[in-house]
């Protein structure tokens, strides 16, 4: 029996992912965790999952940020991220910081059962389109977003999100001072002079919807 811990901030996605799981003889949902503290938590109560299925995207830690400590702590533990963000260069992050596997939140329910029993089992997944693009993507004129540091790409994710620096500081638990530093970096590497240039190169580049 393939043992789950599920993490995500929204009540009917847990219950979505727990009705697919269901389906299958053999996977159980052993707990669930609404944010990135609560998944450590879980972790540290214990030690036994066979595999995290998590989103990029909740409250307090989060993202790349939280599978690095994930990693730190519990080296083992197969990582699946479930996320909205179809996005190659998200998928890229999420495998660089530690997950072994990546798939969408619109994948068919055979795929999510498909992923979650192959990297349970110690295999990698991530889907096929995204696959190719992360393989045949290339630096040379590359998107700007591109070559921000995870962190950079977080908060800037968030601003276009419409959260303010103080915001995103008791979001991401970090000092207003530590999001205005990196704000600052990305600003320079995008070349944009304000939150409304992100904003627009965000819409033209469909990194929101």
């Amino acid at each position: 029996m393939i043992c789950v811990l599920i993490a995500d901030d929204h009540a009917i996605v847990r219950s979505g992912i727990k009705q697919i799981l269901s389906l299958a003889g053999d996977v159980q949902v052993a707990a669930e965790a609404t944010c990135g503290s609560e998944v450590l938590s879980r972790l540290r109560e214990k030690n036994t999952f066979d595999l995290l299925l998590m989103d990029m995207t909740m409250p307090g830690i989060n993202g790349t940020d939280l599978i690095s400590r994930i990693r730190s702590h519990e080296p083992d533990i197969p990582i699946l991220v479930l996320s909205m963000h179809d996005e190659y260069q998200v998928a890229a992050r999420a495998l660089r910081s530690g997950a072994n596997g990546y798939i969408t939140k619109d994948s068919d329910p055979e795929k999510l059962l498909d992923a979650v029993r192959r990297v349970a089992s110690g295999g990698r997944y991530i889907d096929s389109l995204l696959a190719e693009q992360i393989i045949f993507s290339s630096q040379d004129g590359a998107p700007a977003h591109t070559q921000l540091s995870d962190r950079e790409y977080e908060i800037f994710n968030l601003l276009v999100s419409g959260l303010s620096v103080n915001e995103i500081a008791e979001r991401l638990v970090i000092s207003n001072k530590t999001v205005s530093t990196h704000k600052v970096r990305m600003m320079k590497k995008m070349q944009a002079s304000s939150v409304a240039d992100l904003v627009r190169y965000a819409v033209e580049n469909k990194l929101v919807s």
